[in-house]
């Protein structure tokens, strides 16, 4: 187990920046997940950690050493990549032994690992197969095999999962968590999945444009965001966002939403705001506050739960229910209590 500390670290390609004063500790044995849109810094940062990629400001401590200058062999940090990176010529065995045999190990202590490492992955009957005759879920536990015979303080994992197909996804989710309480290393995953996210992290960490927008729990990061990039980020499907102009406040802390007046204590509207409401938040019956009528333009029927978007005015909403809906047109509410409220700069301010 092993302490992360990353202090003020920056990295452009040319005019563009990357990553941007990135400040980050990570305890002991801690499961981070990176998330972010495509082009954030997420894998860029991945590869700063682990030595790919020079870093142009900033430190990275290790266990209270400084690891910037040092070879990526030497920093005793392992990286799963998304493509698997294995050698086709070599059986399992040979490629997971392989960096142990760069690092001339006994030959013995190599059996010794690998095998310990085929066992923990459920692999040992796959040691003499070639990467060809593996199927894509056993392709990435031959990768995280490798990464585990090295022994590594830090395990750094850029998208593992996106080459697999939804069923063995959910299956190497599972194994990963496992594996992670297993070795009780610290692991810091990159991922574009909000559900790998959600459900593999102690903490996340949302990134956009290489700056931190949010870190914190799971259950933090979704009941209390602090913007709307991170409340539309995180949440499946994505939050409700509706706009409230200057004309809608009727008084200091009352507004009208579509012809419901709703008062706020100890709250203030000074300037037009944004709404933000959870579509798991809103009941198909008008059981609540705030009673709206929509236009449904589309159910997507997941079995148990159903998805619904429809149209308010101008704005789309989207529902999660597991009601039977079947209606062009729909009565919807939701309680004042579900709502949060982000200023005109898309800040939290409630």
């Amino acid at each position: 187990m092993s302490e992360i500390i990353i202090k003020n670290l920056n990295k452009s390609f040319g005019n563009n920046k990357v990553i941007n004063k990135f400040n980050i500790s990570i305890n002991d044995g801690e499961f981070i997940v990176l998330v972010g849109p495509s082009g954030c810094g997420k894998s860029t940062l991945l590869r700063m950690i682990s030595g790919l990629e020079t870093v142009d400001e900033g430190e990275i401590f290790l266990d209270q050493k400084l690891i910037n200058n040092l070879l990526p062999s030497k920093r005793e940090i392992a990286m799963v990549f998304q493509s698997y990176a294995l050698y086709p010529h070599m059986n399992v065995f040979e490629n997971m032994s392989f960096g142990l045999k760069m690092e001339k190990i006994d030959k013995k202590e190599i059996n010794q690992k690998v095998n310990e490492a085929a066992a923990t992955l459920q692999i040992e009957d796959l040691l003499e197969r070639k990467p060809k005759q593996l199927s894509g879920g056993q392709r990435q536990r031959v990768a995280i095999g490798r990464a585990i015979t090295r022994n590594p303080k830090v395990f750094l994992f850029d998208e593992p999962l996106s080459n697999l197909d939804a069923a063995l996804r959910s299956e190497m989710r599972v194994e990963i968590s496992k594996l992670h309480k297993k070795l009780k290393s610290n692991i810091i995953y990159v991922t574009h999945d909000q559900i790998e996210a959600m459900t593999l992290a102690d903490r996340i960490v949302v990134l956009n444009k290489g700056i931190i927008e949010q870190f914190g729990t799971p259950t933090e990061i979704y009941a209390d965001p602090n913007n709307i990039f991170v409340a539309e980020f995180i949440g499946s499907p994505k939050m409700n966002i509706i706009k409230i102009n200057k004309e809608q406040i009727v008084n200091s802390n009352t507004i009208e939403i579509f012809n419901n007046k709703i008062t706020f204590e100890n709250f203030e509207f000074k300037d037009r705001v944004y709404l933000g409401v959870r579509p798991e938040d809103i009941s198909v019956k008008s059981d609540h506050d705030i009673k709206l009528n929509v236009k449904v333009d589309l159910i997507e029927n997941l079995g148990f739960e159903k998805i619904i978007y429809a149209k308010l005015s101008e704005n789309q909403i989207i529902i999660k229910s597991s009601e039977n809906i079947n209606n062009h047109s729909l009565k919807i509410s939701f309680s004042k209590d579900k709502i949060l409220f982000f200023d005109k700069d898309k800040n939290r301010i409630r």
